[in-house]
């Protein structure tokens, strides 16, 4: 197609206020990515907003666990996947089970963030 640029799965961002680290999710406004590198604020960074990645998420103590195809949220104070809708941001849906200990989640990024 004459228009289009990429498949949109790999964006370069300017890197937020505290930078970017690699492997660590990113929220800017409504856009939602995983890091790819580590970058300092202000420089260019690139995210991943689509595909399936394991990632920090509420874990020991918060009694939550998930199910295949949860809604998972971003909650960006603490840095950490999350079900709790409240105050976070809707990116992607669990595919994989996590127990209630777990601090590691599996999701799939829907590649916006609402």
């Amino acid at each position: 197609m004459k228009t289009q640029i990429d498949s949109g799965d790999v964006i370069d961002i300017t890197a937020p206020s505290g930078g970017t680290t690699s492997g660590v999710g990113v929220l800017l406004t409504k856009l939602f990515g995983i890091a790819v590198t580590t970058q300092l604020v202000g420089e260019t960074a690139s995210i991943v907003t689509r595909g399936t990645f394991d990632h920090t998420a509420e874990g020991a103590g918060s009694g939550q666990a998930w199910a295949v195809g949860d809604i998972v949220y971003w909650d960006d104070t603490n840095k950490r996947l999350t079900k709790t809708s409240s105050g976070n941001t809707r990116v992607g849906v669990a595919v994989a089970v996590k127990l209630t200990a777990a601090t590691t989640g599996r999701l799939r990024l829907d590649g916006f963030a609402t």
